[in-house]
C-alpha cells in the first residue's frame, strides 16, 4: 500500500492492455529495452517502470534498482518481476513529480514510455535531475510527437480528445527530448526511429532513444 494516497493513480482497463502488450514484446522491441538499459551500473532509479518489462535486461554491473510506479496493478505485477530480475529491484509507490528518494541517491535513471503520459514530464524530469549525482545519466526511450505537420496536427487532436482517456493518461504529441533539456539535462546521444504496430509502418508513432547528463 502507498503511504500516501496522491503517489497512486488508478487506469486497471489499460494496466490490463499494457501487461498483455509487455507479455508479448516481439524481438525489435526486446533489442530496444536492452539497448536501453545496456552498460549501466550502480544504483538506477526507473520511474514509471509499469509491470517490469524492463527489469530482465537490468547488466549485472546494476547493484540496486528503486523501481517507482503508481498504477497498483502493474505495481504487483511489476514486484513479481523483480523478484525474478537478474539484480536487486525494490518497487515503491510513487509519482514522477514526487520522486521518494533523495538528493543525488542514484548514478542512473531510466524513463521507458513514460514521459507521455505524466501531468507535467518537466516537473518529473526536475525531480528525476534531483536524485541523480552529478555526472549521472538519464536513459530514455519514449514516443515523441511526428515532424511532419498534417502527422503532428493529428497527434494534438487525440490527445484532446479521447487518447488520454484510453490510454492511460498518453499523449501522443509531446516532445520529450525539449522536456528533457528543460529540465537541465544535456542530451549527449538521441536517435529517432519508427515503430511498426501489427506491422503497418505508422508515420504517428515516432520514437527517441538516448542518453542525457546531469550536470
Amino acid at each position: 500500500m502507498a503511504e500516501n494516497p496522491s503517489d497512486e493513480v488508478h487506469h486497471p482497463i489499460f494496466a490490463r492492455l499494457f501487461s498483455l502488450v509487455g507479455k508479448g514484446l516481439d524481438s525489435t522491441e526486446r533489442e530496444h529495452r536492452q539497448e536501453l538499459n545496456s552498460d549501466l551500473s550502480g544504483r538506477v532509479i526507473e520511474v514509471g517502470c509499469g509491470a517490469g518489462v524492463n527489469f530482465e535486461y537490468y547488466p549485472k554491473s546494476v547493484t540496486y534498482v528503486l523501481a517507482v510506479e503508481p498504477e497498483p496493478s502493474l505495481r504487483k505485477q511489476a514486484i513479481r518481476a523483480g523478484d525474478r530480475a537478474p539484480v536487486p529491484v525494490r518497487v515503491v509507490a510513487g509519482v514522477g513529480e514526487r520522486l521518494p528518494a533523495e538528493a543525488e541517491e542514484f548514478d542512473a535513471a531510466v524513463t521507458s514510455l513514460v514521459l507521455c503520459t505524466i501531468p507535467d514530464p518537466v516537473a518529473a524530469l526536475r525531480e528525476i535531475h534531483r536524485v541523480l549525482r552529478p555526472g549521472g545519466h538519464l536513459r530514455f526511450y519514449e514516443h515523441v510527437a511526428a515532424e511532419g505537420s498534417v502527422a503532428r496536427q493529428f497527434q494534438h487532436a487525440l490527445d484532446a480528445t479521447v487518447w488520454p482517456k484510453l490510454a492511460g493518461g498518453c499523449h501522443c504529441g509531446r516532445d520529450s527530448q525539449d522536456a528533457i533539456v528543460a529540465a537541465g539535462f544535456q542530451v549527449v546521444r538521441s536517435r529517432r526511429f519508427m515503430v511498426k504496430p501489427l506491422g503497418i509502418p505508422s508515420h504517428l508513432a515516432p520514437f527517441i532513444m538516448g542518453t542525457a547528463v546531469r550536470d
